[in-house]
């Protein structure tokens, strides 16, 4: 099962028909990630599209914080239009950082024995943690000849350091090792299209995605490694 949330629905979730180029990299980062590298997504084989279903799932009605709460008075019953019965094929590149001093041969054989031994750093999951995602090596299945106008789709979240909007708190990784910033987070969005059973991530988003976070990680030279999962 999976539920990749639509974010024009503020209330009850609903997914969209496919995985999005955001939840590929979190199970990418969920079976491996360093800090020397990023992934970028080029594209998502539908295998399964699976059917929509309805669900009622009790959540609370406030992030949770520090201090603790009663859950009777928080608990508030939802419903999610979820997928059930998916499979995808993720194809990504490992994208050097400026400050990695390995080759990227070596973090890509990292990964590739990782999903064979069905190891990961944490669960990797669908969209949300209650719907676990399984994996395994790429076995040559080929996705069916499916044609679908998705329209526009969230592609990822910019997270933009700013003293002017210090909204939010998050890790920054460099040379120095991790540090803490202040900004806040702008969403990107593309117009998505699956054809003959492929959804394809325009690459000039990973441009737009670095220039707003100011990273030097393109993609486009020498330290970019392709690879499918």
């Amino acid at each position: 099962m999976a539920c990749f949330s639509r974010p024009e629905f503020k209330v009850e979730r609903v997914s969209y028909p496919v995985m999005t180029p955001s939840a590929a990299r979190g199970i990418l980062e969920a079976i491996f990630w360093r800090p020397e590298f990023r992934y970028q997504i080029r594209a998502i084989g539908v295998l399964k599209p699976g059917k929509t279903i309805s669900i009622l799932r009790n959540e609370l009605a406030e992030r949770q914080g520090n201090a603790p709460i009663f859950i009777e008075d928080q608990r508030q019953q939802r419903a999610s239009l979820v997928l059930r019965d998916v499979a995808y094929l993720i194809h990504a590149d490992m994208v050097l950082r400026p400050h990695a001093t390995d080759p990227i041969y070596k973090y890509v054989d990292q990964f590739r024995r990782r999903v064979e031994r069905g190891q990961y750093h944490h669960a990797p999951y669908l969209g949300t943690r209650e719907f676990p995602a399984f994996f395994s090596p790429d076995n040559g299945e080929t996705p069916p000849d499916l044609n679908l106008d998705v329209g526009p789709m969230l592609f990822d979240i910019a997270f933009i350091p700013s003293s002017q909007r210090p909204e939010m708190e998050f890790h920054r990784h460099g040379p120095g090792g991790a540090c803490r910033v202040t900004g806040y987070a702008q969403p990107l969005f593309f117009d998505a299209r699956v054809e003959h059973g492929w959804l394809h991530v325009p690459p000039q988003k990973y441009d737009d995605l670095y220039r707003m976070e100011g990273d030097d990680a393109a993609g486009t030279g020498q330290g970019s490694r392709p690879f499918s999962g």
